[in-house]
């Protein structure tokens, strides 16, 4: 009898024990948002070091640490067109101490990458825009077009002929290009090149005509007339380049621009996103980071989870289209 009492009591204690431990571990996930963090945030990266989007992230870690009172490390995993750090970042416990930076490419990817590991909505949310960057329609200046409806009439009436450059096939400029052909009803050769820089001296050489990249990539050869610039992609006008004209401004519906972001897994409980997203907004719009932001040629943005979400979704469907109606695939 006694041995049997001396089982049950095993028993019932093991019970105990496996049923304190997920508690215990739910507990452990469930940190009040007033606590966080009380452990290093990890910031990763998906792409390798270098150019000013890069130049973000560690301004961005170190407004925050002195706000969060802990280290944010950077931490870059680069490669398959941002998806590998943000794959990383999709996997990651849904506590707050993993975020990722974001680019137009992820709002890109669910279009053109057919196997992609990761339901960008579903398996993460954003937590705040940091930036805009606005892509610029470029020329040589020897081209006999100034504006875009004379690059619209140019082109019609040399079907085929016209080509533009821009860093590579299924880029935010690339698709910014397809967009343009598909609203004005043009028929420009897309070269892509690996990178702004060899897509830019083949523009200023005269070997392609026109070129759509990012604007403080390219303003530097406009300002010393190597390249003229016709328009922004941009839904509205560049806040320190308000001279610039808009491509919508002659074709209406047109909009196209570098989206810069945090993002987080699926699942962070709603209180901590709101407190970090808020976090993170406040220290985008705060003097030093907004001077250094726009220095960069970026307009700081500093927007809600919901703000970025909403945004994130409309670019997916707005990309979707565009992919779909151009036919553009990956080799």
């Amino acid at each position: 009898m006694s041995l049997k009492k001396n089982e049950l009591r095993r028993r019932l204690a093991l019970a105990a024990l496996l049923a304190v431990a997920p508690l215990s571990a739910l507990a452990q996930a469930a940190e009040p948002a007033s606590a966080w963090p009380s452990k290093p945030v990890k910031l990763i990266v998906p792409f390798a070091p270098g150019g000013p989007t890069d130049i973000v992230a560690p301004l961005l870690a170190e407004k925050m640490q002195g706000v969060w009172k802990q280290p944010v490390v950077i931490d870059y995993k680069p490669g398959g067109g941002t998806m590998v750090g943000t794959q990383f970042v999709a996997r990651s416990a849904p506590d707050g101490y993993t975020l990722g930076m974001a680019i137009s490419a992820h709002m890109i990817n669910p279009s053109l990458q057919p196997s992609l590991p990761y339901d960008t909505t579903k398996d993460l949310t954003g937590v705040s825009q940091l930036a805009l960057s606005h892509f610029g329609l470029f020329a040589h200046p020897s081209q006999p077009f100034n504006n875009v409806t004379e690059l619209i009439a140019h082109t019609k009436q040399n079907r085929g002929k016209v080509s533009y450059a821009t860093p590579g096939v299924g880029t935010g400029t690339h698709l910014a290009g397809e967009m343009l052909n598909h609203l004005a009803g043009l028929d420009m050769v897309h070269v892509p090149y690996k990178g702004s820089a060899p897509a830019q001296q083949d523009v200023i050489g005269g070997r392609v005509p026109l070129l759509f990249d990012v604007l403080f990539s390219a303003q530097p050869f406009v300002k010393d007339g190597r390249l003229k610039v016709l328009a922004l992609a941009s839904p509205r006008r560049s806040a320190t380049s308000p001279e610039i004209p808009l491509i919508a401004e002659a074709v209406p519906g047109f909009s196209a621009m570098s989206i810069i972001g945090v993002i987080a897994p699926a699942g962070v409980p709603r209180e901590l996103i709101v407190r970090i997203g808020a976090d993170i907004a406040q220290g985008v719009k705060s003097p030093e980071l907004t001077q250094r932001m726009v220095s960069l040629g970026m307009e700081p943005v500093g927007s809600t989870p919901d703000e970025y979400n909403a945004l994130i979704r409309s670019e997916i469907d707005k990309w979707q289209g565009v992919v779909k109606k151009a036919g553009i695939k990956l080799d």
